[in-house]
């Protein structure tokens, strides 16, 4: 799991993202220590997943990711850790999902890909749209800590970051 450990000991870049609470969130401005899960995609009821989803290695797994952690939310709340969740997909798409699955932390949007681009993310484009890869940072006081790349089990993310910590 070398893969994008040069990103640790580097600061997040400071950009205003849109977040689910209405109020923007810079990530380097964020105190203490704050977990942020990107993840490419959430399904929706009613919408066909991208095309060649199921043929994408890593596409699949970013709602259960998502669910895990709302349910340890508690846990890193407790700790002292701040939670969000960032993707290329825009704040109406997210409200959407953490309205219909009662999501309590923020959720951001880099739709005009100023984190990713900063940081040289990784994307993969299938259907004409570019969406982020699935990577977890661990943050303190804005500079990356811990890249966690890739993630093979997603609805594991939550409890690995958290013994981790």
């Amino acid at each position: 799991m070398r893969f994008l450990q040069h990103l640790v000991g580097r600061a997040m870049p400071d950009v205003p993202l849109e977040a689910t609470s209405g109020s923007p969130v810079s990530l380097a401005r964020v105190p203490g220590t704050a977990v942020v899960f990107c993840y490419p995609y959430t399904g929706r009821p009613g919408y066909p997943d991208p095309p060649n989803w199921d043929h994408i290695p890593g596409a699949h797994g970013s709602t259960p990711q998502a669910l895990a952690y709302a349910e340890a939310y508690g846990r890193f709340r407790r700790l002292g850790i701040k939670l969000y969740g960032l993707s290329l997909l825009d704040t109406a798409w997210q409200q959407e999902f953490v309205s219909r699955h009662r999501v309590t932390f923020r959720l951001l949007s880099d739709q005009s890909r100023a984190v990713q681009s900063a940081l040289a993310l990784p994307l993969f484009e299938t259907g004409g749209v570019t969406y982020l890869q699935r990577i977890t940072f661990v943050l303190r006081d804005g500079v990356i800590t811990v890249v966690r790349f890739p993630i093979a089990e997603p609805e594991h993310d939550a409890a690995e970051v958290l013994a981790g910590l």
